[in-house]
């Protein structure tokens, strides 16, 4: 199916919010594995993620959003970003308000914020 045929039920140019979800505890999204007497086994937590190491992933994850959001809108306000973390300090949510200007910006900016590795859902 072609949703680019459909017509758009939004009127543009507007004001969209984006809503990218993304860990930031400093863990790897996917858990690695390591061998043990011929065992694969789950990797064990440990104690080396520090507070420094998780406020360097938000950081991290911050700015790449916001990398991508300005290449596809230029004139979003940094200021007027909204981040939220998680009550375990897993997940960061960063909400950005961009002037839409077509069906198609919006469409490349969810595909390109879906395929980055630190982004886990964008709504």
């Amino acid at each position: 199916m072609n949703t680019s045929a459909q017509p758009s039920l939004i009127e543009y140019p507007c004001d969209f919010p984006v809503k990218i979800m993304g860990r930031v505890d400093g863990l790897p999204v996917k858990p690695i594995t390591y061998l043990k007497r011929d065992t694969i086994l789950p990797r064990a937590p440990d104690d080396s993620v520090t507070a420094a190491s998780t406020e360097q992933c938000r950081q991290a994850f911050t700015q790449a959003v916001l990398m991508i959001v300005k290449r596809h809108a230029p004139d979003f306000e940094e200021a007027s970003l909204e981040v939220r973390i998680s009550k375990k300090n897993t997940y960061l949510s960063l909400t950005c308000t961009i002037r839409a200007i077509s069906r198609a910006q919006l469409d490349a900016l969810y595909q390109e914020l879906c395929q980055h590795p630190m982004v886990v859902m964008v709504l």
